[in-house]
C-alpha cells in the first residue's frame, strides 16, 4: 500500500499532474501499459487505438497479456462507465503531437477527475530521452511501493553495441515500410521514427522512399521497394498492417513494431533481433 506520500509529474504537454499520494491503479495506452508493466508498473487495465481491435495485438501487448492485465478495447470506443468501476488514479497515454493523447479523449479522464499523462514518442525527442521518460514516470509511480524496486536499463547499451558491429561488418541495406495490400505500402521516412533514426546513429544503413507526401510515410506501390533494392525490409507487425506482397529475390524480413513499448528492455530485444537477422 502507498502511504500519503503526495505524488507530482510533469508530462511531455508541459501540464502538471498531482494528487495526494502516490497512484496505485493505473489504466494505460496499451502501449505505454507495457513499458510501465517492463518498468515494474503493473497497471490494472490497458486500452487500444483507433487501428486496434477488440483484443489484444499480439505486436504491442508486450507481456501484458501474460501478467492477466485486462484490454478494455479502442479507447475512442470505451465504456466510460466500465472506465470508472475501475476506480483509476491515473490514466497514461501517449502523445505524437506535444499537445493531445493519441488513443483517449482527454475529456473521458476530466469527467472522471481523474489525471492524464500524456509522453511523447513523437520525433520531437530522440529514441534514449523517450525512454528516459517514461523511467522518470516508471519511477514516481514505484515511490510508494513498500520496497521500491530499482528497474535497470535491460541492456539496452549492450545491444547497441552489437548491433552497431553487425550494422558495420555487414553494411546492408534497410528498408523499413508497413503493407497495406497487394497494390500499396507505407515506406517509412528514417528521420519521423524516433527508433528508426536511433538505429541510423548505430549505423544501420537505413533507405530513404525518396520525395513526395507524407511526413512519416511515402505511400507507393510494391514496385518502388523494388526500384529501392534493399537487403533486409523491416516489416510492420501490428495487426492492422498486413505482410510484405512483394520484396526483391533474396531480400531478408525482419519483424519491426512502430509501436514498440518505450522501454529499454523492449528496444533491447529489438535491438538483438534486428542485429542477428543482418547477420544470418
Amino acid at each position: 500500500m502507498s502511504g500519503a506520500q503526495p505524488w507530482g509529474f510533469t508530462d511531455d504537454r508541459g501540464t502538471e499532474l498531482g494528487a495526494a499520494r502516490v497512484p496505485e491503479r493505473v489504466v494505460a495506452y496499451v502501449r505505454a501499459g507495457a513499458a510501465l508493466l517492463d518498468l515494474g508498473v503493473t497497471p490494472v487495465a490497458v486500452y487500444g487505438s483507433g487501428h486496434d481491435g477488440p483484443g489484444y495485438d499480439p505486436a504491442k501487448a508486450g507481456g501484458l497479456d501474460a501478467a492477466g492485465v485486462p484490454y478494455l478495447g479502442p479507447g475512442r470506443a470505451l465504456d466510460e462507465g466500465q472506465l470508472r468501476e475501475l476506480r483509476p488514479d491515473v490514466i497514461v497515454d501517449v502523445t505524437y503531437d506535444g499537445k493531445s493523447p493519441y488513443a483517449l479523449d482527454e475529456a473521458v479522464a476530466d469527467r472522471l477527475g481523474v489525471p492524464l499523462v500524456a509522453l511523447s514518442v513523437g520525433n520531437e525527442l530522440t529514441l534514449p530521452a523517450i525512454l528516459d521518460r517514461f523511467g522518470e514516470l516508471g519511477a514516481s509511480l514505484r515511490a510508494g511501493a513498500v520496497a521500491p524496486a530499482a528497474v535497470a536499463p535491460a541492456g539496452v547499451g549492450e545491444a547497441e553495441a552489437v548491433l552497431r558491429g553487425v550494422a558495420g561488418r555487414t553494411g546492408l541495406a534497410v528498408l523499413a515500410l508497413s503493407g497495406a495490400g497487394p497494390d500499396q505500402v507505407h515506406l517509412a521516412r528514417p528521420q519521423a521514427w524516433p527508433e528508426l533514426a536511433r538505429l541510423a546513429a548505430l549505423g544501420v544503413r537505413l533507405l530513404d522512399p525518396g520525395p513526395g507526401p507524407g511526413a512519416n510515410w511515402l505511400t507507393a506501390d510494391w514496385g518502388r521497394v523494388a526500384e529501392l533494392r534493399p537487403d533486409l525490409v523491416l516489416f510492420d507487425n501490428r495487426f492492422h498492417a498486413v505482410p510484405p506482397y512483394e520484396t526483391p529475390p533474396g531480400t531478408r524480413l525482419a519483424a519491426w513494431n512502430p509501436e514498440t513499448p518505450p522501454s529499454h528492455a523492449a528496444y533491447a530485444r529489438f535491438f538483438r533481433e534486428l542485429a542477428e537477422a543482418l547477420a544470418a
